[in-house]
Protein backbone atom coordinates (compact mmCIF):
# COMPACT_ATOMS: atom_id res chain seq x y z
CA UNK A 1 0.00 0.00 0.00
CA UNK A 2 2.71 2.27 1.31
CA UNK A 3 4.47 1.89 -2.42
CA UNK A 4 1.32 2.49 -3.99
CA UNK A 5 0.97 5.76 -2.28
CA UNK A 6 4.39 6.44 -3.32
CA UNK A 7 4.18 6.26 -6.46
CA UNK A 8 1.09 8.20 -7.05
CA UNK A 9 2.26 11.14 -4.93
CA UNK A 10 5.27 11.28 -7.63
CA UNK A 11 3.43 10.92 -10.34
CA UNK A 12 0.99 13.87 -9.25
CA UNK A 13 4.21 16.04 -8.40
CA UNK A 14 5.89 15.26 -11.96
CA UNK A 15 2.80 15.93 -13.54
CA UNK A 16 2.67 19.01 -11.54
CA UNK A 17 6.40 20.18 -11.31
CA UNK A 18 6.77 18.87 -15.05
CA UNK A 19 9.05 16.69 -16.65
CA UNK A 20 11.76 19.11 -16.01
CA UNK A 21 10.83 19.09 -12.81
CA UNK A 22 9.74 23.41 -13.11
CA UNK A 23 6.63 24.88 -12.38
CA UNK A 24 4.49 27.61 -10.68
CA UNK A 25 1.48 28.62 -9.25
CA UNK A 26 0.53 32.16 -7.54
CA UNK A 27 -0.46 31.19 -3.98
CA UNK A 28 -3.85 31.05 -3.54
CA UNK A 29 -4.80 29.17 -5.78
CA UNK A 30 -4.37 25.09 -5.85
CA UNK A 31 -2.56 23.51 -8.26
CA UNK A 32 -3.57 23.53 -11.54
CA UNK A 33 -1.73 21.76 -14.23
CA UNK A 34 -3.66 22.99 -17.59
CA UNK A 35 -3.12 26.33 -16.11
CA UNK A 36 0.49 25.85 -15.72
CA UNK A 37 0.80 24.53 -19.40
CA UNK A 38 -0.04 28.40 -20.76
CA UNK A 39 2.54 30.36 -18.81
CA UNK A 40 5.75 30.94 -19.88
CA UNK A 41 8.46 28.75 -19.54
CA UNK A 42 10.81 31.12 -17.55
CA UNK A 43 7.84 31.69 -15.23
CA UNK A 44 6.74 28.43 -14.85
CA UNK A 45 10.05 27.80 -12.55
CA UNK A 46 9.27 29.54 -9.48
CA UNK A 47 6.21 29.22 -6.57
CA UNK A 48 5.53 32.85 -5.26
CA UNK A 49 4.19 34.28 -1.95
CA UNK A 50 5.42 36.95 0.10
CA UNK A 51 8.33 38.01 2.03
CA UNK A 52 10.35 40.93 3.79
CA UNK A 53 9.21 43.98 5.90
CA UNK A 54 6.15 45.94 5.25
CA UNK A 55 2.35 45.25 4.78
CA UNK A 56 1.47 41.19 3.90
CA UNK A 57 -0.27 41.92 0.56
CA UNK A 58 -2.21 38.37 0.48
CA UNK A 59 -3.68 38.21 4.67
CA UNK A 60 -7.16 39.50 5.12
CA UNK A 61 -8.23 38.63 8.50
CA UNK A 62 -11.18 38.80 10.83
CA UNK A 63 -10.84 38.79 14.43
CA UNK A 64 -8.68 35.98 14.86
CA UNK A 65 -9.55 34.47 11.51
CA UNK A 66 -6.49 34.73 8.73
CA UNK A 67 -6.77 33.89 4.99
CA UNK A 68 -3.17 33.06 3.62
CA UNK A 69 -2.17 32.21 0.26
CA UNK A 70 -2.82 28.28 -0.45
CA UNK A 71 -4.54 28.58 3.00
CA UNK A 72 -7.79 27.84 4.29
CA UNK A 73 -9.44 30.46 7.18
CA UNK A 74 -6.81 29.24 9.98
CA UNK A 75 -6.37 30.74 13.54
CA UNK A 76 -3.45 33.41 13.21
CA UNK A 77 -1.28 34.23 16.08
CA UNK A 78 1.34 36.37 14.23
CA UNK A 79 2.12 37.59 10.64
CA UNK A 80 5.83 38.28 10.89
CA UNK A 81 6.72 35.05 11.55
CA UNK A 82 3.40 33.64 9.98
CA UNK A 83 2.01 31.70 13.10
CA UNK A 84 -1.12 30.07 11.80
CA UNK A 85 -3.13 27.61 14.07
CA UNK A 86 -5.84 24.79 12.71
CA UNK A 87 -9.08 25.20 13.97
CA UNK A 88 -10.50 22.15 16.13
CA UNK A 89 -13.06 20.68 13.32
CA UNK A 90 -10.22 19.39 10.89
CA UNK A 91 -9.32 16.59 13.29
CA UNK A 92 -11.98 14.70 12.93
CA UNK A 93 -10.33 12.85 10.33
CA UNK A 94 -6.62 11.02 10.40
CA UNK A 95 -5.52 13.34 7.63
CA UNK A 96 -4.78 17.09 7.56
CA UNK A 97 -6.03 18.37 4.79
CA UNK A 98 -2.79 20.89 2.85
CA UNK A 99 -5.04 23.86 3.18
CA UNK A 100 -6.08 23.20 6.52
CA UNK A 101 -2.44 22.19 7.95
CA UNK A 102 -0.99 24.65 10.71
CA UNK A 103 2.07 27.06 9.77
CA UNK A 104 5.24 28.11 12.24
CA UNK A 105 7.94 29.38 11.26
CA UNK A 106 10.82 31.39 13.13
CA UNK A 107 11.80 34.48 11.26
CA UNK A 108 10.58 37.21 9.71
CA UNK A 109 11.72 36.44 6.21
CA UNK A 110 10.45 33.33 4.49
CA UNK A 111 11.27 32.43 0.84
CA UNK A 112 9.10 34.83 -1.71
CA UNK A 113 9.85 32.35 -4.58
CA UNK A 114 11.67 29.20 -5.57
CA UNK A 115 13.09 28.96 -8.67
CA UNK A 116 13.61 24.67 -9.79
CA UNK A 117 15.90 25.29 -12.43
CA UNK A 118 18.74 26.98 -9.94
CA UNK A 119 17.26 25.69 -6.76
CA UNK A 120 19.71 22.85 -5.11
CA UNK A 121 19.98 20.85 -2.16
CA UNK A 122 23.74 21.37 -1.22
CA UNK A 123 24.89 18.61 0.92
CA UNK A 124 28.27 19.36 2.39
CA UNK A 125 30.93 19.50 5.31
CA UNK A 126 32.77 16.41 6.33
CA UNK A 127 31.80 14.71 3.32
CA UNK A 128 33.98 12.71 0.68
CA UNK A 129 31.63 13.78 -2.14
CA UNK A 130 29.72 17.08 -2.12
CA UNK A 131 26.68 16.72 -3.37
CA UNK A 132 24.58 19.93 -5.59
CA UNK A 133 20.84 17.69 -5.69
CA UNK A 134 18.40 19.35 -8.19
CA UNK A 135 14.55 18.73 -7.60
CA UNK A 136 14.39 16.55 -10.41
CA UNK A 137 17.14 14.32 -8.65
CA UNK A 138 15.21 13.77 -5.94
CA UNK A 139 12.66 12.47 -7.51
CA UNK A 140 14.31 10.43 -10.29
CA UNK A 141 17.33 9.39 -9.10
CA UNK A 142 16.08 8.03 -5.71
CA UNK A 143 13.47 5.38 -4.53
CA UNK A 144 10.19 7.06 -3.25
CA UNK A 145 9.37 6.37 0.28
CA UNK A 146 5.92 7.61 2.05
CA UNK A 147 4.92 7.51 5.49
CA UNK A 148 2.16 9.07 7.64
CA UNK A 149 3.24 11.58 10.51
CA UNK A 150 2.18 13.90 12.78
CA UNK A 151 4.22 17.20 12.83
CA UNK A 152 3.47 19.18 15.79
CA UNK A 153 4.72 22.51 17.29
CA UNK A 154 7.17 22.15 20.48
CA UNK A 155 5.23 24.82 21.84
CA UNK A 156 1.37 23.40 21.05
CA UNK A 157 -0.68 24.33 23.82
CA UNK A 158 1.23 26.73 25.57
CA UNK A 159 -1.61 28.88 26.38
CA UNK A 160 -2.03 26.20 29.16
CA UNK A 161 0.89 27.03 30.73
CA UNK A 162 0.76 28.45 34.67
CA UNK A 163 2.28 30.31 35.27
CA UNK A 164 2.18 31.63 31.47
CA UNK A 165 5.06 31.11 29.10
CA UNK A 166 6.51 33.87 26.80
CA UNK A 167 5.85 32.98 23.13
CA UNK A 168 3.53 31.84 20.74
CA UNK A 169 0.38 31.05 22.91
CA UNK A 170 -1.00 28.06 20.41
CA UNK A 171 -4.59 25.94 21.76
CA UNK A 172 -4.22 22.55 20.63
CA UNK A 173 -3.98 23.42 16.82
CA UNK A 174 -0.33 23.82 16.07
CA UNK A 175 -0.20 19.96 15.01
CA UNK A 176 -1.31 17.91 11.58
CA UNK A 177 -0.99 14.90 10.14
CA UNK A 178 0.14 14.38 6.63
CA UNK A 179 0.82 11.75 4.28
CA UNK A 180 4.69 12.52 3.52
CA UNK A 181 6.18 11.05 0.33
CA UNK A 182 10.23 11.70 -0.34
CA UNK A 183 13.92 10.29 -0.35
CA UNK A 184 15.25 8.54 2.43
CA UNK A 185 17.46 11.02 4.47
CA UNK A 186 20.24 8.48 4.90
CA UNK A 187 20.43 7.26 1.47
CA UNK A 188 21.10 11.41 0.64
CA UNK A 189 23.98 11.01 3.43
CA UNK A 190 25.20 7.90 1.84
CA UNK A 191 25.49 9.24 -1.52
CA UNK A 192 27.85 12.09 -0.20
CA UNK A 193 29.98 9.40 1.94
CA UNK A 194 30.28 11.12 5.83
CA UNK A 195 34.18 11.34 7.01
CA UNK A 196 35.14 9.85 9.98
CA UNK A 197 34.57 12.11 12.74
CA UNK A 198 31.61 13.18 11.83
CA UNK A 199 29.34 13.61 14.50
CA UNK A 200 26.08 15.81 14.10
CA UNK A 201 24.28 16.50 10.84
CA UNK A 202 22.72 19.91 10.55
CA UNK A 203 19.89 20.90 8.30
CA UNK A 204 19.06 24.35 7.24
CA UNK A 205 16.35 26.14 5.22
CA UNK A 206 15.93 29.30 3.59
CA UNK A 207 14.19 30.74 6.52
CA UNK A 208 16.02 34.15 7.37
CA UNK A 209 15.82 37.26 9.75
CA UNK A 210 16.53 38.90 13.43
CA UNK A 211 16.34 36.59 16.06
CA UNK A 212 14.80 36.80 19.91
CA UNK A 213 16.09 40.07 21.83
CA UNK A 214 17.40 41.46 19.09
CA UNK A 215 20.47 39.03 18.08
CA UNK A 216 21.33 39.98 14.71
CA UNK A 217 19.91 38.53 11.59
CA UNK A 218 20.55 35.12 11.21
CA UNK A 219 19.12 31.06 9.61
CA UNK A 220 17.21 29.00 11.09
CA UNK A 221 19.68 25.37 11.58
CA UNK A 222 18.91 22.70 13.74
CA UNK A 223 21.13 19.27 13.99
CA UNK A 224 20.94 15.67 14.99
CA UNK A 225 23.22 12.97 16.23
CA UNK A 226 24.40 10.94 13.09
CA UNK A 227 23.81 7.60 15.99
CA UNK A 228 20.47 8.69 16.59
CA UNK A 229 18.40 5.83 15.05
CA UNK A 230 15.54 8.65 14.06
CA UNK A 231 17.85 9.30 10.93
CA UNK A 232 16.95 5.84 9.63
CA UNK A 233 12.99 7.22 9.78
CA UNK A 234 13.49 10.05 8.46
CA UNK A 235 12.79 11.47 4.70
CA UNK A 236 13.19 14.35 2.55
CA UNK A 237 9.86 14.73 1.72
CA UNK A 238 8.89 16.70 -1.49
CA UNK A 239 5.52 15.71 -1.41
CA UNK A 240 2.03 16.34 1.03
CA UNK A 241 -0.90 14.33 0.69
CA UNK A 242 0.21 13.66 -2.65
CA UNK A 243 0.72 16.93 -3.87
CA UNK A 244 3.56 19.29 -3.83
CA UNK A 245 3.93 20.87 -0.69
CA UNK A 246 2.21 24.27 0.08
CA UNK A 247 4.87 27.01 -0.36
CA UNK A 248 4.01 27.88 3.99
CA UNK A 249 4.91 24.27 4.60
CA UNK A 250 8.06 24.74 3.34
CA UNK A 251 8.26 24.45 -0.07
CA UNK A 252 10.18 22.64 -2.23
CA UNK A 253 11.19 19.98 0.57
CA UNK A 254 11.43 19.50 4.09
CA UNK A 255 12.73 17.09 6.48
CA UNK A 256 10.44 14.80 8.22
CA UNK A 257 11.74 12.97 11.49
CA UNK A 258 8.96 11.20 12.59
CA UNK A 259 8.22 10.90 16.12
CA UNK A 260 9.92 14.00 17.17
CA UNK A 261 9.07 17.70 17.42
CA UNK A 262 8.54 20.14 14.32
CA UNK A 263 11.40 22.38 15.29
CA UNK A 264 13.71 19.21 13.44
CA UNK A 265 11.33 19.47 10.50
CA UNK A 266 12.96 21.91 8.67
CA UNK A 267 10.87 24.08 5.79
CA UNK A 268 12.80 25.11 2.78
CA UNK A 269 15.36 22.27 3.28
CA UNK A 270 18.30 23.89 1.03
CA UNK A 271 21.43 22.73 2.90
CA UNK A 272 22.69 19.42 5.09
CA UNK A 273 26.37 19.55 6.21
CA UNK A 274 28.10 16.99 8.47
CA UNK A 275 29.70 19.07 11.33
CA UNK A 276 32.67 17.52 13.21
CA UNK A 277 32.01 19.31 16.41
CA UNK A 278 28.42 19.92 18.12
CA UNK A 279 26.37 22.42 16.46
CA UNK A 280 26.00 25.81 19.21
CA UNK A 281 24.15 27.77 16.93
CA UNK A 282 21.11 29.51 18.79
CA UNK A 283 18.14 27.00 17.72
CA UNK A 284 20.59 24.34 19.25
CA UNK A 285 21.48 26.16 22.41
CA UNK A 286 20.07 27.29 24.18
CA UNK A 287 16.70 27.33 21.95
CA UNK A 288 14.73 24.24 21.92
CA UNK A 289 15.68 22.70 25.06
CA UNK A 290 14.14 21.61 27.78
CA UNK A 291 14.63 20.16 31.68
CA UNK A 292 16.76 16.99 31.94
CA UNK A 293 13.49 15.30 34.12
CA UNK A 294 11.49 12.54 33.29
CA UNK A 295 8.54 14.63 32.23
CA UNK A 296 10.68 17.21 30.93
CA UNK A 297 9.22 19.70 34.05
CA UNK A 298 11.14 21.88 36.57
CA UNK A 299 9.87 25.04 38.42
CA UNK A 300 10.29 28.57 38.15
CA UNK A 301 11.88 28.66 40.87
CA UNK A 302 14.74 25.97 40.10
CA UNK A 303 15.09 27.77 36.93
CA UNK A 304 15.80 30.97 38.71
CA UNK A 305 18.28 29.57 40.76
CA UNK A 306 19.77 27.89 38.07
CA UNK A 307 19.32 24.60 39.21
CA UNK A 308 18.18 22.81 36.30
CA UNK A 309 20.29 20.81 33.61
CA UNK A 310 18.79 21.49 30.14
CA UNK A 311 18.62 19.22 27.14
CA UNK A 312 17.61 19.18 23.50
CA UNK A 313 14.10 18.66 23.38
CA UNK A 314 13.29 15.22 21.52
CA UNK A 315 10.36 13.23 21.10
CA UNK A 316 6.98 14.39 21.57
CA UNK A 317 4.71 12.82 24.40
CA UNK A 318 1.71 10.76 24.36
CA UNK A 319 -1.31 12.35 23.90
CA UNK A 320 -5.15 12.42 22.95
CA UNK A 321 -8.14 15.12 22.54
CA UNK A 322 -11.98 15.03 22.24
CA UNK A 323 -12.55 16.79 19.07
CA UNK A 324 -16.61 16.20 19.23
CA UNK A 325 -18.64 17.44 20.76
CA UNK A 326 -16.71 20.75 21.83
CA UNK A 327 -19.30 22.33 24.44
CA UNK A 328 -20.80 25.21 21.89
CA UNK A 329 -24.26 23.13 22.03
CA UNK A 330 -26.39 21.56 24.63
CA UNK A 331 -26.76 17.60 24.28
CA UNK A 332 -30.34 16.49 24.79
CA UNK A 333 -30.29 13.58 28.14
CA UNK A 334 -31.49 10.37 27.22
CA UNK A 335 -30.21 10.19 23.38
CA UNK A 336 -26.78 9.06 22.51
CA UNK A 337 -24.02 11.03 21.34
CA UNK A 338 -20.76 9.61 19.26
CA UNK A 339 -17.79 11.34 21.25
CA UNK A 340 -15.12 11.23 18.89
CA UNK A 341 -11.10 12.07 19.09
CA UNK A 342 -7.80 11.63 17.76
CA UNK A 343 -4.63 10.47 19.65
CA UNK A 344 -0.89 10.09 18.70
CA UNK A 345 2.52 9.72 20.16
CA UNK A 346 6.14 10.47 19.39
CA UNK A 347 7.38 6.57 21.11
CA UNK A 348 5.21 4.56 18.71
CA UNK A 349 1.53 3.19 18.03
CA UNK A 350 -1.72 4.48 20.50
CA UNK A 351 -2.81 1.03 21.44
CA UNK A 352 -5.47 2.31 23.94
CA UNK A 353 -7.39 5.38 24.05
CA UNK A 354 -9.90 5.76 27.43
CA UNK A 355 -12.90 7.68 28.57
CA UNK A 356 -14.45 8.91 31.60
CA UNK A 357 -17.31 11.23 32.25
CA UNK A 358 -18.36 12.94 35.31
CA UNK A 359 -20.97 11.10 36.03
CA UNK A 360 -19.92 7.63 37.42
CA UNK A 361 -15.96 8.78 37.24
CA UNK A 362 -14.77 5.25 35.68
CA UNK A 363 -12.58 4.90 32.39
CA UNK A 364 -13.66 2.66 29.36
CA UNK A 365 -12.45 2.10 26.51
CA UNK A 366 -12.92 3.82 23.27
CA UNK A 367 -12.94 2.21 19.54
CA UNK A 368 -10.24 3.03 17.78
CA UNK A 369 -10.09 4.00 14.24
CA UNK A 370 -8.27 2.88 11.18
CA UNK A 371 -3.81 2.38 12.06
CA UNK A 372 -1.95 4.71 9.21
CA UNK A 373 1.53 3.72 11.23
CA UNK A 374 3.07 4.30 14.20
CA UNK A 375 3.79 8.32 14.21
CA UNK A 376 0.01 9.07 12.31
CA UNK A 377 -3.21 10.15 14.31
CA UNK A 378 -5.09 7.57 15.46
CA UNK A 379 -8.91 8.53 15.78
CA UNK A 380 -11.30 7.11 18.18
CA UNK A 381 -14.77 7.01 18.92
CA UNK A 382 -17.22 5.89 21.54
CA UNK A 383 -21.04 5.92 22.15
CA UNK A 384 -22.01 8.11 25.68
CA UNK A 385 -25.42 8.41 26.48
CA UNK A 386 -25.90 11.63 29.31
CA UNK A 387 -29.02 9.99 31.80
CA UNK A 388 -29.68 13.11 33.11
CA UNK A 389 -29.43 17.33 32.66
CA UNK A 390 -26.60 18.78 33.61
CA UNK A 391 -22.76 19.70 33.03
CA UNK A 392 -20.48 16.82 32.59
CA UNK A 393 -16.66 17.18 32.11
CA UNK A 394 -15.62 14.18 29.58
CA UNK A 395 -12.08 13.25 29.39
CA UNK A 396 -9.87 11.06 27.46
CA UNK A 397 -6.47 9.48 27.63
CA UNK A 398 -4.04 7.47 25.73
CA UNK A 399 -1.14 4.87 26.09
CA UNK A 400 1.21 4.16 23.52
CA UNK A 401 3.02 1.04 22.70
CA UNK A 402 5.69 0.86 25.09
CA UNK A 403 3.32 1.74 27.92
CA UNK A 404 3.24 5.62 28.30
CA UNK A 405 -0.05 6.89 29.52
CA UNK A 406 -0.97 10.47 30.08
CA UNK A 407 -0.90 11.72 33.36
CA UNK A 408 -3.73 14.22 34.90
CA UNK A 409 -0.80 16.65 36.02
CA UNK A 410 0.20 19.68 33.74
CA UNK A 411 4.63 20.16 33.10
CA UNK A 412 5.71 23.44 33.76
CA UNK A 413 9.19 24.72 31.85
CA UNK A 414 10.61 28.02 30.61
CA UNK A 415 9.98 27.21 27.24
CA UNK A 416 6.42 25.94 27.22
CA UNK A 417 7.46 23.13 25.86
CA UNK A 418 6.11 18.94 26.09
CA UNK A 419 2.38 19.42 27.35
CA UNK A 420 0.18 16.51 27.49
CA UNK A 421 -2.03 16.51 30.48
CA UNK A 422 -4.98 15.23 30.17
CA UNK A 423 -7.63 17.06 28.10
CA UNK A 424 -11.36 17.58 29.62
CA UNK A 425 -14.00 18.96 27.62
CA UNK A 426 -17.26 20.63 29.64
CA UNK A 427 -20.53 19.68 27.80
CA UNK A 428 -23.90 21.02 28.96
CA UNK A 429 -27.10 18.28 28.77
CA UNK A 430 -29.90 19.97 28.44
CA UNK A 431 -33.27 18.02 29.75
CA UNK A 432 -35.53 15.38 27.53
CA UNK A 433 -38.04 17.05 25.74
Amino acid sequence: MEKEISATSRRNVLKTIGAGAAAAFTLGRLFQPEAFAQQEPAAATRMRTFTGPGANPYWNSVGKIATFPQKAPLIMLTDRPVQLETPRHYFLDPITPNDAFFVRWHLESIPNEVDLYSWRLSVEGNVNTPLQLSFSDLLRKFKPVTIAAVDQCSGNSRSRFQPRIAGGEWGNGAMGCARWTGVHFREILDMAGIKSGSIQVQMEGLERGKGPKGMPSYEFKKSLDLNNPVLDESIVAYAMNGEPLPMLNGFPVRLIVPGYFATYWVKCLSWVRLLDKPDENFWMNPGYRVPDTPRGDTSPADVKAGKVKMVPITRMPVRSFIISPDGDTKIPAGLPVTIRGTAFSGSGPVVKIEFNDSAHGTWRAAELGEDLGPYAFRTWKIEWTPRRAGTYQLAVRATDAKGNVQPDEGVWNPGGYLWNRIERQEVTVGAAE
